[in-house]
């Protein structure tokens, strides 16, 4: 359990219900709009409102800030998917459930957390959980477009398609920001482009 650490410089700036969730929001802001290697931790200290020794009780590094970031967008959507695809449903409905499921997930944060996925920093070790988690999430997609349609072959690129449909969501989200997304019909249309749905 990490220490309560030195009082705050000023009042609370930031939403969360604890002082590790207020680094969050500020460290997933100036990630998405100034660039992760351009944010110090001095910034995301500052843009909280405590010290930079204090954010180090919360968060070793800068990298184990953007992992929780990270994880928060693909560990609770690959929970459910593991839940869901046990074998007891039809495939084209988990498959549906899935791609609204992590929608919500990509939209949950008030910052478009999932333009994060590309930086190059993400080929390290620090991130490997990350890239394990998503690749086991997509695996899943793959498995469910095969079972709605197995006259694919195993290679075939379609496979990949209502993976990324879903996650076409982020960069939609970039291009339209404050615009509202239906989450139901985003995944439809991850369903409808394998024809089904």
């Amino acid at each position: 359990m990490s220490s309560p650490g030195r009082p705050r410089l000023m009042d609370r700036r930031r939403p969360g219900a604890t002082p590790a969730d207020e680094i969050l929001d500020a460290a997933a802001e100036l990630f998405t709009t100034r660039g992760y290697t351009a944010t110090s931790t001095r910034a995301i200290a500052d843009a909280v409102g405590i010290r930079q020794a204090s954010l180090y009780t919360h968060f070793p590094t800068k990298a184990a800030m953007l992992v929780s970031l990270l994880d928060s967008t693909v560990g609770p959507t690959l929970e459910q998917a593991r839940r869901l695809h046990d074998g007891s449903r039809d495939p084209r409905e988990i498959l549906l459930t899935l791609a609204t499921i992590d929608v919500e997930g990509l939209l949950a944060s008030r910052w478009n957390i999932g333009m994060l996925y590309v930086l190059p920093e993400l080929a390290g070790e620090d991130f490997e959980g990350f890239r394990a988690a998503r690749s086991e999430l997509r695996g899943i997609y793959r498995q469910l477009v095969a079972l709605c349609r197995p006259d694919l072959d195993p290679g075939d690129p379609v496979l990949d398609l209502p993976f990324r449909v879903v996650e076409s969501v982020i960069p939609h989200r970039q291009d339209h920001p404050g615009v509202d997304i239906d989450a139901a019909r985003w995944a439809v249309a991850a369903t409808r482009v394998i024809g089904i749905g």
